[in-house]
């Protein structure tokens, strides 16, 4: 049953008013939750209310400790008044941070001046008691006495003005959530009678004109039959932006498509003719060169020829066995091993082939990683390869780290990280995104797969190999290989 697009209004404005309704109901209830909320805000009354009690707790302690030492001179006695003085302090430094009015600042800055001179006079008495001086102390003392309740009645005062503006904000509290409930309700009975004007205007104003458009537009096309008058208008122009973004993707998605699976299906007749063709004659021409470069003695110049034809053989083998590998994927042949140990077998493989490009080599590794799955001859080929690239690119002498570590992939599962960086030019960034793309390569003598199979074989493992650089400042390849379950 299709809803015309007026009763679909009538549904809208109707939902409209009820969600009003619903969140002027919120609103009182909420107005009672704030009434808690500010009730608990007079708190921080309530908490300087009770420094200040503690201050002049903290005040009555040190009454007589000057009288005891007088008495037999123990000066255990007025360590302890000065514990007792330290805590008034911070009391008193505790009631400053609580008061915010002009009346409580001022108290607490009579409080601070007389008991500074509270203390001074009693550090007085107490000096004169020290000199034996017990007459004149004694004097003072009473003095003293005068001020310490002086102090007392400063603090009671504190105290009484905290406690009036508790009642105060309680007060205030009460009459403003009153207020806010009866502006809640003003605002329930506002948004009906708005929404009322609203669903009237609409329909006189809005709908009917755009009914008759539809129906003129339409031609004998009624517009019941669509039940949405705006949707018989919008569509046609809406469908052809659609269809044509829509065609555009796709079209470009079946070009790459396509151009993918002509390339793969060219690399497998290659592979299929060349795996019978030319690698069975190879392997005799290599074998009958090997046994030639024994027994023969050639001199300077034919040895020079013979290890030119010696290089391409071996160069055009390369080439049919990534042309091979690149067409069949790697038959893995799983193994629980440490992917640090296939590093390092790896480095040990390639130590005389680094020492030949002047390239050294350092491993970063804060412990050996964890055993995984995985097949180490096929990731040793993948680290072979990135550093033989590496030293490739850097020509004569550099540097490559390899940094092994334990994190995280795109997914946020844990994962084994390596990654084989060098200091070489780097890629440039217009080709960044094709140096893993199978038969791109920037060697004349480059397949453009050694790489594409690198990825292979580490998508087969389950993992990802990324590479970030920036021209002129070398090359980074990121290995990413997953836990697996059991060690998770």
């Amino acid at each position: 049953m299709k809803i015309n697009l007026r009763l679909r209004f009538y549904l809208i404005v109707f939902a409209i008013l009820t969600i009003t309704v619903m969140g002027g109901m919120v609103m009182v209830w909420y107005t009672f939750q704030m009434e808690a909320i500010l009730t608990s805000i007079t708190d921080r009354h309530l908490m300087a209310f009770q420094s200040a009690e503690a201050m002049e707790n903290a005040l009555s302690r040190q009454k007589g400790f000057v009288s005891y030492y007088f008495l037999d001179h123990d000066p255990e006695w007025l360590r302890q008044l000065g514990e007792y003085r330290q805590i008034f302090r911070e009391k008193l430094s505790d009631a400053k941070k609580l008061a915010t009015t002009d009346a409580q600042k001022q108290v607490i800055i009579q409080i601070e001046t007389e008991y500074n001179r509270y203390i001074a006079a009693k550090d007085q008495v107490i000096n004169l008691y020290k000199a034996e001086a017990r007459n004149e102390g004694e004097r003072l003392h009473k003095e003293v006495r005068s001020l310490f309740f002086n102090l007392l009645d400063l603090c009671e005062n504190f105290k009484g003005i905290f406690k009036s503006d508790i009642q105060q904000a309680r007060m205030m509290v009460q009459h403003q959530a009153g207020q806010l409930r009866f502006v809640a309700v003003a605002a329930i009975l506002t948004g009906i009678g708005l929404a009322m004007m609203l669903m009237i205007f609409l329909v006189n104003h809005i709908l009917t004109p755009v009914k008759k458009l539809t129906r003129e537009v339409g031609g004998d096309t009624r517009p019941e039959k669509s039940g949405n008058e705006i949707q018989a208008l919008s569509q046609s122009v809406r469908g052809l932006i659609e269809d044509a973004d829509q065609t555009h993707h796709e079209l470009q998605k079946s070009r790459e498509t396509l151009l993918q699976a002509e390339k793969l299906a060219l690399v497998g007749k290659l592979a299929a003719g060349m795996a019978h063709s030319i690698r069975n004659p190879f392997t005799s021409v290599k074998m009958r060169l090997f046994s030639l470069g024994r027994s023969i003695k050639l001199n300077d110049t034919q040895q020079d020829d013979f290890d030119v034809i010696s290089y391409e053989i071996r160069h055009i083998d390369t080439i049919v066995q990534n042309f091979l590998e690149f067409s069949r994927p790697p038959k893995l042949k799983m193994q629980w091993i440490s992917p640090s140990t296939v590093v390092d077998m790896a480095m040990q493989l390639m130590r005389h082939r680094l020492a030949s490009y002047e390239v050294d080599v350092d491993i970063q590794r804060e412990k050996i990683l964890p055993k995984i799955e995985i097949d180490p001859e096929q990731l040793k080929e993948v680290l072979v390869n990135l550093m033989v690239n590496a030293c490739e690119a850097m020509k004569k002498g550099g540097h490559i780290l390899i940094h092994e570590d334990i994190g995280e992939d795109r997914n946020h599962k844990p994962a084994v990280i390596i990654r084989v960086s060098d200091n070489g030019p780097g890629i440039a960034g217009d080709i960044l995104e094709k140096v893993l793309q199978p038969f791109f390569t920037t060697r004349e003598e480059g397949t453009g797969l050694g790489l594409s199979i690198a990825s292979r074989i580490i998508e087969e493992h389950g993992g990802r190999l990324d590479v970030k650089s920036v021209e002129g400042q070398g090359a980074e390849f990121i290995i990413t290989l997953p836990f697996p379950k059991k060690i998770i």
